[in-house]
């Protein structure tokens, strides 16, 4: 391979991406450390404010191990190292300075708890008008729900992630292992670095208002638009089918999204009668007929080992894995083989950072800071940019992106681009559309049933489509046209694709030096899994987060894809990284995000758990790790379910009050140590309490007592939540083909000046070829003529 071809080597003498960029971070929740953590690894300079007692995360372990005292746990280690540590009291007079001096303070907190610390986004701008103040809190810190307590677990339901997991013959089913936090710590500093692209071109900065109800909802596939497009009722809580199995030796996961894969699977199962259904070939149509799926199957599977179901699936190009968890993640042979975990200095393994360059490295894993080692440190001179006049636009005007990807985590990078303000321009062609127009379902009643795609839909805004054969000389030739004028090229084919139509990153960087080209593999561009076909259920299967979810009593759950716009918001965050260097040097470079690797990241804990401490993290269901109570209860009424959780004593004691104090509610629960060793019997009394009482009335009450709660609702119906409305998550559009329709927005506040995020639907097939092309490439309407008549171009997919 080329200079550019290949980046999983190693050389600390390669610069970070980032350029001395000044993080001032004061985080009590996962969320704000990962957002840390993601900086430092790209760069960044991070001092971590933490109150005198330090960080509760300080102590933590999700397999309740024992942290000894002084010592800081491994995880706050994965998420901390190569921190400074300064300890303030709330509204120290010192921490004013160390604020005015930062480049991006990222804080984890609502608006009254900010300003009970001392921060006020607003004076700090005014102070600072280059300053990027991220905050990160439940609900946002505008609406009706702002000031309501809540925990990831609680905003999933409120999300709808529950509400269509799970056999309907038992509970909803939420995703484990803290997911949430890591989707919401990577659109901080996604959004800090757009933000600080426009303040380093003399513009002015901003508070981002960040919420994790939008970051969780962002997870879902925005089942509300496949309820409208589709026209079907709101989905309700199944199983995928196949999904993870038994075999003859454990589990094996099996991931089934197009109709092709379905009939490739029968095939490789030996049950070709179960091809002709048509309902089969959609996922959402095998519920229905998952009792005969699993007569047909099962046999067969229970005949061979996992290794033998995966090898034979990879003849079949089928993604089929086996599971992994925390004890065997880092025995994989991807793992070893391609070095995805490195020493922390703290003595145990952790991922590597997410993403690889071919010209830039992330900063290796430094030591854990000590609580308040850098309390004698001055703060950092302050900073002087940003103090010119606004620069106009959004914070990505002015970026130009050639967008290959398809599916979801590919689309869902460059509808975050988009949104700030990229110029993004999405290549299909007619010969092979984005799958995800039609993958999901289609309709039988329209003409141009491709244009009727969901997750499409969703993750398509801003954008403007063109056609183009990459397998024609015309076609090569064009692309090769809008990658001269471009910053970014990005795709997530499989490795061979690019190498097949001769456009891989040496070609492309030959042509523009300064381009950024990210790849979005699923297990990397060399190593052993090179050519293994995979999509986000295969890597949630894979990296242990499976595992994690479910009932302790059947086999693992698989989220359900929620890791596409996790590994989506990752390429978004390390391309502006690489766009950030390739403006200050004028060095493009390959960029390398496996999709794996992404996954591996937000479920850390697991693997680093196990080296450390010999425990392996399991399925609970719904009660999760750590020190809550927590569980989704059935209430009264037809499957009203209620998430709840109760993480302090506070919080219990209004339960208890709300609950009319009874009499099992004694002394003994009073502490989190006393409700850990009764925490089956409290679980079994709250079942039986939950059970009288009216869902939504409950949950207003519990809101009011300050518990964290929420209804388990399904994801087509989130569309009604008070507050996703108030925040303007949601924003109207008109699609030619499908009509108005309700859009997911980033998941901040708008801008300041900022109308809407959304200027434009989701495009129709080729719906600009003739103004991109005309503009980029200078075709003539002869030459437009010629290329649609030979089918390099086109507007409806070939054959129809």
């Amino acid at each position: 391979m080329g200079r550019a071809g290949r980046v999983s080597e190693r050389s600390d003498s390669r610069p970070t991406p980032l350029d001395d960029l000044r993080v001032v971070e004061i985080s009590d929740r996962i969320a704000g450390s990962y957002c840390g953590k993601l900086l430092v690894d790209a760069g960044a300079r991070v001092r971590k404010i933490e109150p005198p007692q330090g960080d509760w995360l300080r102590g933590y372990s999700a397999t309740q191990s024992p942290v000894p005292d002084e010592e800081s746990s491994p995880f706050f280690a994965y998420l901390n190292a190569g921190k400074r540590s300064v300890t303030y009291q709330p509204g120290a007079e010192g921490l004013s300075a160390e604020l005015a001096a930062a480049d991006v303070v990222v804080i984890t907190a609502g608006r009254a708890r900010a300003a009970a610390l001392g921060v006020d986004p607003r004076r700090l701008l005014a102070a600072s008008p280059g300053a990027v103040i991220v905050t990160i809190s439940d609900f946002g810190w505008t609406g009706p729900y702002a000031d309501r307590a809540a925990s990831e677990f609680t905003l999933q339901a409120w999300a709808g992630s529950p509400g269509f997991r799970g056999d309907p013959a038992g509970p909803p089913i939420s995703i484990g292992g803290d997911l949430g936090e890591y989707m919401g710590g990577v659109y901080a500093a996604f959004g800090a670095l757009a933000v600080r692209r426009r303040v380093e071109r003399g513009g002015h900065g901003e508070h981002l208002d960040l919420s994790m109800l939008e970051a969780l909802t962002a997870m879902q596939s925005s089942e509300w638009l496949h309820s409208q497009l589709l026209r079907v009722p709101p989905i309700r809580r199944t199983l995928e089918v196949p999904s993870i199995e038994p075999a003859r030796d454990g589990y094996v996961g099996i991931t089934m999204v197009t109709g092709q894969q379905w009939l490739d699977f029968v095939a490789m199962v030996e049950c070709p009668q179960l091809g002709e259904i048509e309902q089969l070939r959609f996922q959402i149509g095998r519920w229905a007929y998952r009792d005969l799926i699993r007569e047909q199957v099962g046999p067969w599977l229970a005949e061979r080992t996992v290794e033998e179901i995966v090898e034979l699936g990879q003849l079949f190009r089928l993604p089929i894995a086996a599971l992994g968890n925390g004890s065997t993640i880092r025995d994989m042979e991807y793992v070893r083989e391609r070095g995805a975990f490195v020493r922390n200095p703290a003595g145990f393994h952790q991922p590597r950072a997410p993403w690889l360059m071919s010209t830039c490295a992330p900063a290796p894993p430094r030591d854990t800071p000590a609580l308040g080692e850098a309390n004698g440190e001055n703060p950092w001179p302050r900073s002087q940019s940003g103090q010119g006049s606004p620069a106009p636009g959004l914070p990505l005007a002015g970026v130009r992106i050639v967008d290959l990807t398809a599916f979801w985590a590919g689309p869902a990078a460059t509808h975050l681009l988009a949104a700030f303000g990229a110029d993004v321009v999405k290549v299909e062609s007619i010969q092979r559309p984005d799958g995800i127009r039609y993958s999901g379902g289609m309709r039988t009643d329209v003409d141009d049933w491709w244009e009727y795609g969901w997750v499409f839909h969703a993750m398509n805004t801003n954008k403007r489509s063109v056609t183009l054969d990459l397998g024609s000389e015309d076609g090569r030739r064009l692309f090769t046209g809008l990658a001269a004028g471009a910053d970014v090229v990005i795709e997530n084919f499989s490795p061979r694709v690019m190498d097949h139509f001769g456009l891989t990153a040496d070609v492309l960087l030959e042509v523009n030096p300064r381009l950024v080209v990210a790849r979005m593999p699923a297990f990397g561009l060399d190593g052993p899994w090179r050519d293994r076909v995979g999509f986000a259920p295969t890597m949630e299967q894979i990296a242990g987060l499976a595992w994690v979810t479910g009932l302790p009593e059947t086999p693992p759950v698989t989220p359900r894809g929620a890791c596409d716009p996790l590994a989506g918001v990752h390429a978004a965050f390390a391309v502006l990284a690489a766009l950030s260097f390739a403006e200050r040097t004028g060095s493009g470079q390959l960029v390398e995000l496996p999709m794996l690797e992404t996954v591996l990241n937000a479920t850390a804990i697991q693997a680093i758990e196990s080296e450390v401490f010999g425990t392996t993290l399991t399925r609970r269901g719904n009660r999760g790790h750590g020190d809550s109570i927590q569980n989704i209860y059935r209430c009264a009424g037809d499957d009203d379910w209620i998430a709840v959780a109760v993480r302090d004593d506070g919080q219990w004691y209004a339960l208890v009050e709300l609950m009319d104090r009874p009499a099992w509610c004694g002394e003994e629960l009073s502490t989190v140590a006393g409700r850990r060793h009764g925490a089956d019997d409290v679980d079994r009394r709250l079942a039986e309490w939950f059970a009288r009482q009216p869902r939504d009335a409950t949950v207003e009450r519990l809101a009011a007592a300050g518990v964290p709660a929420a209804p388990v609702v399904s994801p087509s119906l989130v569309v009604e939540n008070p507050q996703l409305r108030h925040r303007g998550f949601l924003e109207t559009l008109h699609h030619p083909s499908t009509g108005a329709g309700l859009y997911p927005c980033p998941p901040f506040a708008r801008l300041a000046g900022q109308d809407k995020w959304l200027l434009r639907p989701p495009p129709l097939l080729g719906e600009h070829n003739k103004d991109v092309l005309r503009e980029r490439c200078g075709l003539t309407d002869g030459e437009l003529t010629r290329l649609a008549t030979s089918g390099v171009i086109g507007t409806r997919p070939k054959g129809l």
